[in-house]
């Protein structure tokens, strides 16, 4: 179909229009031209699907299972259209039809699957796997409301439900036959069998149905098809002696029925109480017993081979903590279902399970409460509990060293069943996501792990699909770039490195910089369109757009806003060149630092977006309902990328190389990739300032860093905090009050204003260098250049190699 001609497909759509939605042009609304685009590149897209999924069969090939409780895949659309070759055909015949291209994509809803880098990563995986050919698979949770819909009211941020499945979804396919049954709860009887093993059987147990829906991965125009699938949670048929059993249940049965649409109901439920706690460990379970169910049958159908196989044919990769359970779950399908003893069931799983960790902070390491598993899961806990036995008698007999250590190693330590532990000692592999971050796991954060399972741990440095964020969501770019060096860049990014010869070329770096113009000038009247706000095509569009964590310091970049404004303030002439600060990002609902940073920034903006004195030098835009689709509005449009997290914190950020990919320039801390994209670029292309992770895991360690010192001896510093604490920015006194008491009395947690001088001198450099447009670009077109190594296809292939020793399906 990629040879079709214009004229042609334009009557495909008409054709469509009439015999799938009764309409004609004249009729068909923009939703209407949605559906009917989606079901043609369904019609293309479904019979490479099931030739991908014969060619894995005839290969035999060994698949991996990447199992992940978030998939931000954005919308499906463009980027489908994008790998079929009709993204430019499709988007000339709805122009030739007389409707606007870009509101017929955004009739598709982001899918509610995810929230942050870790579900976008999951993403970028599963595409970058089937443009590689990689028979790899995505597992996750089908959630009905994503995170939240966000909303600014007053500045403060207001949750509203993000029901994503209102409308029909075009890419899912509901396979009920499929389906797998999961059981949570009732009683664990253990028997002697005559021949001296154990046997275990279940009693009033709460059933749920775990239903999977399949969406297609579509690789980049190689008729490759892969599947993410999604499991909802259904409620069983019960059978009539079922039901008799279980009469005197009844209250309790009803209790579970409600249950159960819970567990796929949405995205992350607030686990500050008990109940919302135990939903969450239900849901984590939900997905790792469906899932492995799924593979193992999958497996038996593919392989007349022993189980005992299994790590030949299948490695599953755990995305983070949340999947741990995949550990004590395939030990049960192995010895309950399947026979296998202990050990031999120990040994396939250890061999099948790979782990990645994406985080440094304790409050992302997960724990469970030893009683909440005992009661949820009985027999989980009772495999949880003997692996953590072996693991901790192992520790007592191999490594007498250690045994003083045994609480900060066992898995069930203080009655908390701990998942990272879980993960660590049940998997092959453990990987970090950046060199840093897997550095600081080794030698400080998991070192005793380390020293016990040296070879298990490596780094695999996060990545982006290209394809994604830089060829779809900013064409104008993608097309100087061939125009250049070639096409051969999109399927090999590293050949991006051949822009360097053009870093310095004047006629090639006017053509850099008319590109990002226009896509400021887009960025602009989208503001204007969504917030009334008119900013400065022409000024430096300073962006921060990530998830709203204190470690992130988003606080960081507001107290920079309110020095530039107060310096104006003070001399309205002051030379600057304007400065448009653009932030996107939710707090968790529970989050309350979190939300007060997002009505700060609100309540920032709106005093100096109003303030005629300062002659619009300064505009601050807070764009609410921060996703995928927004993101791909933004980062063409970027000047400077804030990667400014506190040093050791970030793990590795993937929003750093999608921006510098778009030619942003870094402003950051030496965290995450940041460190790597620094040895590339070199420090003339990237702006670092701020505390090294060393220093901050000092302070931590060793004390020394005393905040209120700060605020007594730097003027600018006091002069923001007194801001805060008597309600310049607020309508009330009370106002801020807390952020300023978070800073001060206790002891500024993530160095925001021992980071700030240098962050301020940063900031004035980057200024001058902007001032020199043949340096700026100069920098701009060197990080593009470089930016093919943070392309997800070489961290795939990293994993492929390293890891899950899988090959190609060509």
């Amino acid at each position: 179909m990629s040879q079709l001609s214009l004229e042609e497909l334009v009557d495909i759509i008409t054709n469509k229009l009439e015999t799938e939605r009764g309409k004609d042009i004249k009729s068909a609304s923009d939703q209407d031209l949605y559906y009917v685009i989606a079901s043609i590149v369904k019609d293309v897209i479904n019979p490479q699907w099931l030739q991908t999924q014969n060619k894995y069969k005839e290969a035999n090939s060994k698949r991996v299972y990447y199992l992940s409780m978030e998939f931000l895949v954005g919308r499906l659309l463009e980027s489908n259209l994008l790998n079929c070759g009709l993204l430019d055909l499709t988007t000339d015949a709805l122009t030739e039809l007389g409707f606007d291209p870009e509101k017929v994509y955004s009739q598709e809803h982001d899918a509610g699957l995810g929230n942050g880098g870790l579900g976008r990563l999951a993403a970028c995986f599963l595409d970058s796997m089937a443009s590689l050919s990689y028979p790899g698979f995505g597992c996750g949770i089908r959630y009905r409301y994503g995170l939240f819909e966000q909303r600014i009211i007053h500045g403060n941020q207001i949750e509203l439900p993000d029901y994503w499945l209102k409308d029909p979804y075009p890419w899912e396919t509901r396979k009920v036959e499929e389906a797998v049954k999961i059981c949570f709860g009732g009683k664990v009887n253990m028997f002697k069998k005559n021949d001296g093993s154990l046997e275990f059987k279940y009693e009033d147990t709460d059933q749920v149905m775990a239903v999977p829906y399949d969406i297609p991965i579509v690789g980049y125009q190689n008729e490759v098809v892969n599947s993410l699938r999604l499991w909802s949670a259904e409620r069983p048929d019960m059978e009539p002696e079922f039901l008799t059993n279980r009469s005197k249940r009844y209250y309790h049965d009803l209790d579970h029925q409600h249950s159960i649409d819970q567990i796929s109901g949405f995205l992350y439920p607030d686990d500050s109480n008990h109940e919302g706690k135990e939903l969450r460990l239900k849901q984590q379970y939900f997905l790792v017993s469906a899932s492995i169910q799924c593979i193992i049958r999958s497996y038996k159908k593919t392989s007349l081979r022993s189980l005992k196989h299994l790590p030949d044919k299948v490695t599953i990769q755990i995305n983070d903590t949340h999947p741990s359970l995949a550990v004590p779950e395939l030990m049960r399908v192995l010895m309950d279902h399947e026979r296998f003893g202990w050990d031999e069931a120990w040994e396939i799983t250890r061999n099948v399970i790979a782990y990645t960790n994406h985080t440094t902070l304790s409050e992302a390491l997960e724990t469970w409460p030893k009683e909440m598993m005992q009661n949820l899961l009985p027999r989980i806990y009772m495999i949880i509990d003997e692996i953590n036995e072996r693991f901790c008698k192992g520790i007592w007999f191999d490594h007498p060293e250690l045994r003083e250590k045994i609480p900060q190693l066992a898995i069930i330590a203080y009655d908390q069943v701990h998942m990272a532990r879980l993960a660590i000692v049940g998997s092959f592999s453990v990987n970090g996501v950046a060199r840093l971050h897997t550095e600081i796991l080794k030698k400080k954060e998991m070192k005793d792990f380390y020293t016990l399972f040296p070879s298990r741990f490596n780094n695999k440095t996060n990545g982006i699909t290209h394809r994604r964020w830089l060829l779809q969501v900013n064409p104008k770019l993608s097309s100087l770039i061939t125009d250049v060096i070639g096409p051969q860049w999109v399927k090999s990014p590293n050949k991006l490195i051949g822009l360097l010869r053009y870093s310095k070329d004047q006629p090639f770096l006017e053509k850099i910089e008319q590109v990002k113009n226009e896509n400021k000038q887009v960025l602009a009247s989208f503001i204007h369109e969504r917030t009334g706000i008119l900013v400065d095509d022409q000024s430096i569009f300073d962006v921060q757009i990530k998830r709203l964590h204190e470690y992130k310091r988003q606080l960081l970049n507001i107290f920079h806003v309110i020095q530039l404004y107060n310096d104006l303030k003070d001399n309205p002439n002051l030379d600057i060149i304007p400065r448009t600060f653009i932030f996107g990002a939710k707090a968790a609902p529970s989050y309350y630092l979190a939300k007060e940073i997002i009505k700060l920034i609100n309540k920032v903006a709106s005093l100096v977006n109003h303030d005629k004195t300062i002659q619009d030098k300064l505009k601050v835009v807070f764009l609410e309902n921060y996703n995928v689709s927004l993101a791909e509005k933004i980062i063409p449009a970027a000047d400077i990328s804030e990667q400014i997290s506190t040093a050791s914190k970030e793990a590795s950020g993937t929003g750093n190389m999608k921006m510098m990919m778009n030619g942003a320039i870094t402003v950051g801390t030496l965290d995450g990739a940041n460190i790597e994209i620094r040895d590339l670029v070199g420090d003339r292309n990237i702006f670092i300032f701020g505390l090294t992770a060393e220093e901050v895991l000092n302070y931590y360690h060793n004390g020394g860093y005393v905040a209120r010192d700060i605020y007594n001896t730097d003027d600018r510093v006091r002069r923001i905090l007194n801001q805060l604490n008597y309600g310049d920015f607020g309508s009330q006194d009370i106002e801020f009050k807390d952020i300023y008491y978070n800073i001060l009395y206790h002891n500024d947690p993530y160095f925001v204003l021992k980071d700030f001088d240098a962050y301020i001198e940063t900031h004035e450099l980057v200024e001058q260098a902007y001032r020199d447009k043949a340096t700026w670009l100069n920098m701009s077109v060197t990080n593009i250049a470089y930016s093919g190594k943070f392309s997800s296809d070489r961290t795939i292939q990293e994993y492929a190699s390293e890891i899950w020793n899988l090959n190609q399906v060509l």
